[in-house]
């Protein structure tokens, strides 16, 4: 009887054990966050808003790899070039904010056609609860297919860089990798990066990555890992870590801290204006 107990209250300490081990595994992408109670109550949701465009923005679609298609909201060159820039959506979506702030970069970078591409398929959300479920329901191989065909979409002399916010961060970054020779600049703000040295030395470009050091998702601690990766890879990056939270950014955050903000998109424009 005594045999018993011990072997099961032993059985019981190891699945317990298993369990701690699984659920903290170190996660490789947000979507691993969407469980975080605190993760999902740190996005507070957005302002509304309704962009009309003053440049002629407008949706278009493409063909994927995987047999369907992908969205986006295209800005185009008053004359025909060769430079894109694609725009990565937080995890609310493809909402009238990111549309907004594509049209700003396309604004202040002059000749360059910017793409702010859906990964969602269409879905918008508006709380939280519908952001954490589009997110936790992303695939990466649906995002990859999306990208790709983005990518196919703006052609083989296409130089491309990429930008983008949380979700869309990492994206930026998984972005890069997938445009290969045609990658000329990647800015990630507070996404997860790829930490996977031999993905890393793949990269065609540098990076610029914007983190908020007050965060404990894309912590300070991931960040470094990061650069060390990215280093033992042969590749730069180059870091700006805000004493702010993270989604410091986003305009459409009530908690919007302008001032970093601000300092963030000078140092992001200054970039992508050297890379093409």
């Amino acid at each position: 009887m005594l045999k018993k107990i011990l072997f099961s209250t032993l059985f019981a300490l190891v699945m317990l054990q298993a369990n701690a081990q699984s659920c903290c595994a170190k996660p490789t992408d947000m979507a691993a966050f969407v469980a975080d109670v605190d993760f999902v109550r740190a996005h507070i949701e957005p302002l509304p808003y309704t962009h009309v465009s003053m440049v002629g923005g407008e949706m278009i679609t493409f063909s994927t790899p995987d047999g369907k298609t992908g969205s986006g909201y295209l800005l185009k060159s008053a004359k025909k070039s060769k430079k894109w820039l694609f725009v990565y959506q937080e995890w609310w979506g493809l909402n009238d904010h990111i549309k907004k702030q594509a049209e700003t970069f396309y604004n202040d970078l002059g000749d360059v056609n910017v793409l702010a591409i859906d990964l969602y398929d269409g879905k918008v959300a508006s709380t939280r609860e519908d952001a954490s479920k589009y997110m936790g329901e992303s695939k990466t191989e649906r995002t990859d297919a999306i990208i790709q065909g983005a990518v196919n979409y703006v052609g083989k002399k296409a130089k491309i860089a990429s930008v983008g916010w949380c979700f869309g961060g990492g994206q930026s970054l998984r972005s890069a990798l997938i445009e290969g020779k045609r990658a000329v600049g990647c800015v990630m703000y507070y996404g997860m990066p790829v930490q996977e040295v031999d993905k890393l030395k793949t990269l065609r470009c540098d990076v610029l990555g914007i983190f908020a050091s007050r965060e404990k998702w894309i912590s300070t601690a991931v960040v470094n890992e990061f650069e060390a990766n990215m280093k033992k890879a042969g590749k730069k990056v180059t870091v700006h870590n805000f004493d702010a939270e993270h989604a410091f950014a986003n305009p459409s955050n009530p908690n919007f801290d302008k001032k970093a903000s601000d300092e963030a998109y000078a140092l992001s424009l200054a970039y992508l204006k050297k890379v093409y």
